[in-house]
């Protein structure tokens, strides 16, 4: 299943040349992570709540082409590999077909406590 998240590059995106800002693309596809889980219908409050929380353990990022002031882009997000603690994505930022941006992104499940490495909650499995 793949889960798909539009944005539109604004000017503070960008520097002088009107390209986007190479630390934004981590931007856009946490927002496109968020948007997905929310939509998936994990409450990530509500899990804090409860002591787990999610943290980015790895980020394997290629910049394949620039985007550009006011371009329309699609933040693809897919479920690689999933395992008890841990979840693997793969992003891919595009504009139209034209990859820009992909990177594989490892997640964990910590305790809020202490940061120690835990098990997904089984519901959170299923909806994955």
């Amino acid at each position: 299943m793949t889960h798909e998240f539009p944005l539109q590059v604004y000017y503070e995106d960008t520097d002088m040349g009107g390209i986007v800002y190479h630390a934004n693309y981590l931007r856009y596809i946490e927002r496109a992570r968020s948007d997905w889980v929310r939509k998936l219908g994990n409450d990530q409050n509500a899990m804090r709540d409860a002591g787990i929380i999610w943290v980015v353990q790895r980020i394997e990022a290629d910049y394949l082409a620039p985007a550009k002031f006011e371009d329309e882009l699609m933040v693809e997000t897919e479920v690689e590999k999933l395992t008890g603690a841990r979840l693997t994505m793969r992003q891919l930022v595009r504009r139209g077909d034209t990859p820009l941006f992909k990177a594989a992104v490892t997640a964990v499940c910590v305790t809020a406590a202490d940061g120690r490495p835990t098990r997904l909650p089984a519901e959170i499995r299923a909806l994955l």
